[in-house]
């Protein structure tokens, strides 16, 4: 196994990490700054009113971007499995 392989490995590793994230923490980002809005026009501060619908944003995007994610992640993870016969031999 050499330093190259493992930066590689680890780079490839974060990639996906974030690139997984995004749609979730982006949406979720975009509920909270509209909530947030709307809490300082109306002078509402009740803390469910900003919990609730960032968690049903977060629902909606697992549910339409979650198959993508899955497959993505199976990938990956098929990939490095089938890498370590090359790492170790």
């Amino acid at each position: 196994m050499t330093p190259q392989f493992v930066l590689t490995m680890g780079r490839e590793a974060l990639t996906l990490l974030l690139m997984i994230s995004m749609p979730v923490l982006g949406v979720v980002l975009a509920v909270g700054l509209l909530v947030s809005i709307f809490q300082a026009v109306t002078q509402i501060h009740e803390a469910t009113l900003a919990f609730v619908p960032k968690l049903v944003a977060a629902m909606v995007v697992f549910a339409v971007v979650g198959p993508w994610m899955l497959t993505t992640l199976v990938d990956y993870l098929r990939r490095t499995i089938e890498a370590i016969p090359t790492v170790v031999g």
